[in-house]
């Protein structure tokens, strides 16, 4: 556990006075021009693109139960029960 700590310790201290390590990528600094910020640029909307078709599949998945449902309520209006006394 003391090892553990030294070491996190050491990591800390060493990030500190190697400020250079923690600079931004030169897309986040600000050149926005060149095949770094296209390649971020494509991976944002690929995954804009996957969150969007995951939601129309939720969508589907409710509206199909919502379908059935109403498919099965219609069904059972359908039937036409007598009432009366067993016995």
């Amino acid at each position: 556990m003391r090892g553990r700590m030294a070491a996190l310790v050491l990591a800390a201290a060493a990030f500190a006075l190697l400020p250079e390590a923690a600079y931004a990528c030169p897309v986040c600094f600000g050149g926005a021009e060149g095949p770094m910020a296209e390649g971020v640029n494509n991976g944002i909307m690929l995954l804009l693109g996957v969150i969007g078709a995951v939601q129309l599949g939720f969508v589907a998945l409710f509206v199909g139960i919502w379908r059935r449902g109403r498919k099965l309520q219609d069904c059972k209006k359908a039937f036409n029960v007598i009432d009366g006394e067993v016995g």
